[in-house]
């Protein structure tokens, strides 16, 4: 190897950034305005009656079939499974540990992930009963991040047979 070869780098840190325009189609339009008005909406599949939420702009996954009229759902749901996070990184805001849980919203039959806080992480069990904590209405925007964050309800646990199917 020469002197030359040896000198070359072997990394380059490069920044990069993509920009780019999403349209929103019905589903996500209605969820999206329903988030930036204080509501949960999800899609009902006209076959199965199967709940999506967040919605698909597209066919259920069960039946293939377009997906039907928008449904409100929740805002209380229940924790299926979730995930206590005690590995600290970078740019971190949340103090640890924390929770990040799986919830499935009264009305809908497909689990979304969101923080849980105002308990304990060694409190939070499969089965608990959870509602959103929105933030200031001043910063809603067209955005899940109108949730701050799940807390419990103090409700008694959903019996395990109610989300199993949903695991």
């Amino acid at each position: 190897m020469s002197d030359k070869a040896a000198d070359k780098p072997l990394r380059v840190r490069m920044p990069i950034g993509i920009d780019y325009k999403w349209c929103a189609g019905p589903a996500s339009t209605d969820y999206l305005t329903g988030l930036k008005d204080g509501r949960l909406y999800g899609r009902r599949c006209p076959v199965c009656e199967l709940v999506y939420f967040p919605p698909r702009n597209g066919v259920c996954a069960r039946d293939g079939v377009m997906l039907g009229e928008s449904v409100e759902v929740g805002p209380k749901g229940t924790v299926t499974t979730f995930c206590i996070v005690n590995v600290p990184f970078l740019g971190q805001t949340i103090k640890l540990p924390y929770v990040a849980a799986t919830i499935i919203l009264d009305g809908a039959h497909l689990g979304f992930s969101h923080l849980l806080q105002e308990v304990e992480a060694t409190d939070v069990r499969m089965g608990m009963r959870v509602e959103p904590v929105w933030r200031d209405k001043s910063d809603w925007d067209y955005s899940l991040e109108n949730i701050s964050h799940f807390r419990p309800t103090g409700e008694p646990d959903a019996p395990f047979d109610d989300y199993a199917r949903y695991l």
